[in-house]
């Protein structure tokens, strides 16, 4: 009895699965148009969303804190500071420019060196700061008190 069910039973699957199959094909061939055009449609949606998000995202902003130091007095340089950095005078009369807001052309040219080697002193500078930017090695000079 158990055989003949088991029989009965997967001869119903596969008659089930083959009658699926028909239908399937039937299907694909009846609307194949509109099967192509919810994939092309599908794919082109895809692509839209990935454009949108590399597009839109969200760039990197750059947040520049302001230093205040309250002003009790005329100004003192570090001079502790300046001898523990290393700093020489032609590289502290660079960084003061720099606080001034001139570029490197005009460092030159009110110190009287070429471009290159305000380049060089201007590397040298960062360095000793540990400054990756102009801005940035102004702040920590403030900071340490090398420059007013």
């Amino acid at each position: 009895m158990r055989r003949i069910v088991l029989i009965y039973g997967i001869l119903g699957g596969v008659l089930i699965t083959v009658l699926k199959v028909v239908e399937y094909r039937f299907l694909v061939l009846d609307h194949s148009l509109e099967i192509y055009g919810g994939i092309v449609a599908l794919l082109f949606s895809a692509l839209g969303i990935w454009l949108g998000l590399k597009l839109t995202r969200a760039r990197e902003t750059v947040v520049v804190r302001e230093v205040r130091v309250p002003v009790s007095g005329p100004f003192v340089r570090n001079e502790l500071r300046l001898g523990q950095l290393g700093i020489t005078p032609r590289e502290l009369e660079i960084l003061e420019a720099m606080a001034a807001g001139c570029s490197n052309r005009e460092i030159g040219e009110r110190l009287f060196v070429s471009e290159n080697t305000v380049k060089t002193h201007a590397g040298r500078l960062f360095t000793k700061l540990s400054a990756q930017r102009r801005t940035q090695a102004v702040q920590r000079a403030k900071e340490a008190g090398l420059i007013p």
